[in-house]
């Protein structure tokens, strides 16, 4: 489903200043995975993800999406393919335009274009049966304008017109960090719920180990741009958190070093 070939990324290239950012990365995902990736401050994460989506392109290497090779391909090309939620909550969805709108725009990605209405009773009716599930009361305002929406709202919203297309690959930057504990738990119920229900192959980055460990399948650990760690199986289902931290401890020789990490993990 996904493949990363001997990838490379630096920043400052043919500088004082040029680090590398992604090293020497080859990575297979199959189709149906749900990977979570955890990593310290600069380990390399969200480069992993804006390499894949098209936002950065490699400096060596290829990526592959279901046997296409969109290495070359820019975000919009790969848009088709890939379904994303950020980290900000302001990211995702148009604070100007009504849920319906934000609704449509994502229900038609990728569906031919033609003389149609934007927006009807069929389509309004599909949006009020998928919020409904949500469990937040976004049906009942499909007419609200998003940038009224709580933050919790806002990254439910996010995250149902990520997979409303069904896209071949969903990213997650983070996408709980900046909510409440509370709510953080609600959004990842319902990210497993929409993950199983439609059997999208994911990556979710988090800081959180609890969570890294407790939903999906496989773990990656990243140090300085490499994958240093891939947990799955029986390994993964009785590793606990400290027995991760000690695992990176003995293959790095350093502490894990993110303080966010290690206060979700108490």
């Amino acid at each position: 489903m996904l493949r990363l070939e001997r990838v490379n990324k630096y920043f400052f290239r043919n500088s004082l200043d040029e680090r590398w950012t992604i090293r020497n990365l080859t990575l297979q995902v199959q189709e149906g995975d749900f990977v979570t990736v955890v990593g310290s401050n600069g380990a390399g994460k969200t480069t992993l993800l804006n390499l894949i989506s098209g936002a950065y392109f490699p400096d060596e290497g290829r990526i592959v999406i279901d046997e296409l090779d969109v290495t070359e391909l820019p975000t919009h090309r790969r848009a088709l393919y890939l379904g994303r939620v950020f980290q900000n909550t302001s990211q995702g969805t148009a604070p100007s335009l009504t849920i319906e709108e934000n609704l449509a725009i994502a229900y038609l990605k990728g569906k031919p274009k033609g003389i149609r209405m934007a927006l009807n009773e069929r389509m309004r009716a599909i949006f009020r049966d998928k919020l409904a599930e949500i469990g937040l009361g976004l049906e009942k305002r499909l007419k609200d304008r998003v940038g009224l929406l709580s933050g919790g709202q806002r990254q439910a919203l996010a995250l149902l017109m990520a997979t409303l297309a069904k896209p071949k690959i969903l990213l997650l930057d983070e996408h709980t960090a900046n909510l409440d504990p509370k709510t953080a738990e609600i959004i990842m119920e319902l990210t497993a719920r929409l993950v199983g229900e439609n059997h999208l192959t994911t990556l979710m980055v988090t800081h959180n180990l609890q969570d890294a460990l407790s939903f999906g399948n496989r773990t990656l650990m990243m140090d300085e741009g490499e994958v240093v760690l891939d947990v799955a199986g029986e390994e993964r289902k009785k590793m606990t958190i400290q027995e991760l931290l000690e695992r990176f401890t003995l293959l790095r020789h350093k502490k894990f070093a993110e303080d966010r990490v290690l206060l979700s993990s108490s």
